[in-house]
């Protein structure tokens, strides 16, 4: 942690200069080369979503109706269509929260959904979360793009953390935020019970002084010609991640 002393001899803070609070983030769209995020609308995406969300995720034998997504949730909010809908317009009514549907450009259909909140501007911080994909994203450039797409808002905006918190049981969130460039904080115990069980919750964060490298290493895997005619890429992330870094 890097600090210096008041004059009383005490440690303290740098003090931040050359920064001041940014606007909240208010995008209405976000657009990439594979993905783009639209604000949640639950007449316009609500079909989609309910569709893709069906989907089992092909990882977990069991998942014949694509639950297993909405575990470390708290479970799935709606058992139906019309109950799905009902969510999404909940959700995107939450005035702590700003929810968008990731839309696949390959066919324009919303596949996946993931929010902003806890955003607090006079500190340049806020938080990626509620990140609803379904299976038709699971490995593929548009729940990588979606996620880069958001990171890259908030740091363009002038924030100076984001932050990733999940489960700490839940291993592919875990793993997600490590790959995109997430550092890992800590456990916070007994963090919040969740559809009744207790939940220890995992902190990630980036901050504004790692952006520069793990932007220039997600360009460069996003880049077309990181990815051959099926759509498998060349060189995957965490190798460009750590180039970035031998070059820095």
């Amino acid at each position: 942690m890097a600090y210096t002393h008041n004059d009383y001899a005490q440690p303290v803070g740098l003090e931040v200069v050359a920064w001041s609070p940014p606007d909240a983030l208010e995008a209405s769209s976000i657009t990439g080369h594979y993905c783009r995020l639209e604000r949640l609308d639950a007449g316009r995406h609500g079909d989609d979503l309910w569709a893709a969300w069906q989907q089992p995720d092909s990882a977990i034998a069991a998942d014949v109706d694509g639950q297993a997504r909405w575990t470390y949730l708290g479970g799935r909010p709606f058992a139906d269509l019309s109950g799905c809908r009902r969510w999404l317009a909940e959700m995107s009514a939450d005035s702590a929260l700003q929810c968008f549907a990731v839309i696949d450009q390959a066919d324009e259909r919303a596949v996946g959904m993931g929010a902003y909140l806890n955003d607090v501007p006079a500190d340049g911080r806020v938080e990626i979360g509620h990140l609803s994909f379904s299976s038709r994203m699971a490995g593929s450039r548009v729940s990588s793009e979606a996620l880069m797409l958001m990171m890259a808002e908030a740091f363009g905006k002038g924030y100076r953390r984001l932050e990733w918190k999940c489960d700490a049981l839940n291993a592919a969130s875990r793993r997600a935020a490590e790959r995109l460039g997430f550092r890992y904080e800590g456990i916070f115990r007994q963090h919040c019970v969740v559809a009744g069980r207790n939940r220890d919750t995992a902190w990630y964060a980036v901050i504004d002084s790692e952006w520069p490298a793990i932007a220039a290493a997600q360009r460069r895997w996003l880049a077309p010609d990181n990815f051959d005619a099926d759509g498998h890429q060349r060189q995957g992330l965490a190798s460009l991640m750590l180039a970035q870094e031998q070059e820095g």
